[in-house]
């Protein structure tokens, strides 16, 4: 074996390594000492099952807008792929990311390329725009939930006469480690995924057809459209978690702006490339239920249950995303441009 075949072969197991196993050291951290025997006693007889397939359904819709929105981005590319398969597409990428993250991006492009003969680097570029309109409303939910949860704050130390020593705990020792190791992760994973798109587009010379891509939200036809499902979207994501709330009896109370709270700290720890967030998502949901008063092995079983049945979730779409795609395809040839 080559020196090059060496490099690269030790590149795509750091790739697939690293994040497996800093998901597993995080989770086992914070699992550390706990009574798992809780959780089927919880799985027995303590869970309702009914919220919990009522919050499944908005996950699912919450990839049928991403979906519909995709196309709306390709559109003023002169880019029609079938619905169907950039919803398809969709399900397979966040199944993808399962497995190495954020691969998922580059994957959802190459099917379109397939199915469509959808321009590989446009489509490409359509993903980046995405992403950043993803960071905004993040940013924007963030800020709000924020502004939201000052008077909130203030009853909470009142009602339960916490006190500044509780943050104190929360994040000293460990507990910083873990979150510094978190925020290394996510650079590092942000700096590979710049260096090989660049590496990417130069070996393809595609730097200006990826650009056209980023640039196409700005010549959607439909932009009140793509407004409503972005919003949608977001939404969708929210009560896809908001609503297993009401799965326990120790959050059912725990209120809306709550789940605004441990949806935001959620949606920043999944940036951590760990599978679907394993590791740095419990780490940070578990954390912040605690400050609402639910135990932390109560915390505990919340965030194992919840994520768990979520990434099951988008093991199925993605398994039915692969089969329903040659199906409902015949004849297409594979384009990359």
């Amino acid at each position: 074996m080559e020196r090059t075949d060496i490099k690269k072969l030790i590149n795509k197991v750091f790739q697939v390594a690293l994040p497996l196993v800093l998901g597993a050291v995080i989770l086992l951290w914070t699992y550390h000492g706990f009574n798992f025997r809780h959780v089927y006693e919880v799985m027995d007889g303590g869970m309702n099952y009914g919220w919990m397939l009522f919050s499944l359904v908005f996950g699912v819709f919450g990839h049928l807008f991403r979906g519909w929105r995709w196309n709306l981005a390709l559109a003023p590319l002169g880019e029609h792929p079938k619905i169907s398969n950039s919803v398809y597409a969709i399900f397979i990428a966040y199944a993808a990311n399962l497995v190495l993250p954020r691969v998922g991006e580059v994957s959802r492009c190459g099917i379109l390329a397939k199915y469509d003969n959808v321009s590989f680097s446009k489509s490409l570029g359509t993903v980046v725009s995405e992403r950043l309109v993803d960071s905004v409303c993040v940013l924007l939910i963030t800020a709000g939930t924020l502004l939201l949860q000052s008077g909130v704050f203030a009853r909470f130390f009142r009602i339960t006469g916490t006190d500044g020593a509780f943050f104190l705990h929360l994040f000293s020792s460990t507990n910083f480690y873990i979150t510094l190791i978190c925020i290394v992760a996510a650079l590092v994973l942000l700096f590979w995924l710049i260096r090989n798109l660049t590496i990417f587009a130069k070996v393809r010379g595609l730097i200006k057809n990826v650009w056209l891509g980023c640039l196409s939200i700005r010549q959607v036809h439909r932009p009140v459209l793509y407004i409503i499902y972005t919003v949608a979207i977001w939404l969708c994501y929210y009560l896809h978690f908001y609503l297993t709330f009401y799965c326990f009896d120790f959050s059912a109370g725990l209120g809306w702006v709550a789940g605004l709270v441990l949806f935001v700290v959620g949606s920043i720890a999944v940036i951590v490339p760990t599978p679907n967030g394993a590791g740095p998502w419990h780490f940070a949901v578990i954390t912040m239920m605690m400050m609402y008063g639910v135990s932390k092995e109560d915390a505990g079983i919340f965030a194992l249950l919840v994520h768990g049945i979520q990434t099951f979730l988008l093991i199925l779409l993605g398994i039915y995303g692969l089969v329903a795609l040659p199906l409902t395809n015949k004849n297409k040839t594979k384009t990359y441009e």
